[in-house]
């Protein structure tokens, strides 16, 4: 009997296991579902814009009825470029993400300022946070500011950062950077005034393709690939990120780079 009571009861859990497992399969693999559609829809979305742009564009120079002026004709070339530029970026950080997941990401390691890289970034996302009447603000303090990195990809970082900052700003965004060092290494903070992240979120936001849900899936722009991205570039570097954030009252994404990667 004990040996009969000890087989069933082994069974039992066996198949309390299973059913779990094969629960926990179904609802994880819907949430992937569900993320992959998000993805696909804003992808459309977000390549459905430049490409009606250039279309329209391209319609207008080619309309012999509409009077054109070299001014006007500049502009429209102009839209055209943009548009195509912003296609590419786009391309860009797919194609960033399909490397990352096979494996593939190498650095090209150089001596690199990051203070100079703050303030070249700030002077190409500067516009973008003028047209929304913000400001940004530095406090650049870091005694040892020059690190071996990639220098491209370290300032893909910071521009994804504020970026963030801005695009989840409901009000005028105000971005703080700060740097500090120690013999080690160098620590860059972005702090902004946007919408914040809830407690659960925070320990997802990485994750590739995941977006903090805003009640509608295309009112913030984007594919949910930059902070996944941020993250394995700073961890191939050997550094650390973490963010600290409440909703409604901003957040502050803190970027540890040792002076010397470890990869």
């Amino acid at each position: 009997m004990w040996f009969m009571l000890l087989v069933s009861g082994a069974f039992m859990i066996i198949l309390v296991f299973s059913f779990y497992y094969t629960i926990s399969t179904i609802f994880r693999q819907k949430k992937l579902s569900e993320i992959k559609n998000d993805f696909i829809s804003n992808m459309t979305h977000e390549f459905k814009t430049p490409i009606s742009t250039i279309s329209l564009a391209c319609e207008v120079l080619n309309d012999k009825a509409i009077e054109k002026s070299p001014e006007r004709t500049s502009n429209y070339v102009k839209m055209i470029s943009d548009e195509n530029k912003r296609l590419s970026l786009l391309v860009e950080n797919i194609l960033q993400t399909a490397i990352l997941d096979k494996g593939e990401f190498k650095l090209k390691i150089q001596s690199t300022d990051i203070h100079t890289l703050i303030e070249q970034t700030i002077a190409n996302i500067k516009i973008q946070v003028e047209n929304k009447e913000g400001e940004i603000t530095t406090e650049l303090n870091a005694e040892l500011p020059v690190i071996n990195a990639d220098r491209v990809h370290i300032t893909n970082i910071i521009f994804n950062l504020i970026d963030n900052a801005i695009k989840y700003s409901n009000q005028n965004p105000v971005i703080n950077i700060a740097t500090r060092s120690n013999k080690h290494g160098i620590f860059i903070s972005i702090k902004d005034n946007g919408i914040g992240i809830s407690k659960e979120n925070q320990h997802r936001i990485f994750d590739t393709m995941f977006r903090v849900h805003t009640g509608n899936v295309h009112n913030v722009k984007g594919f949910g690939l930059g902070l996944s991205y941020v993250k394995a570039v700073v961890e191939k570097h050997g550094g650390s990120i973490k963010v600290e954030s409440e909703l409604n009252k901003g957040s502050t994404f803190i970027v540890y780079l040792p002076t010397n990667p470890t990869t």
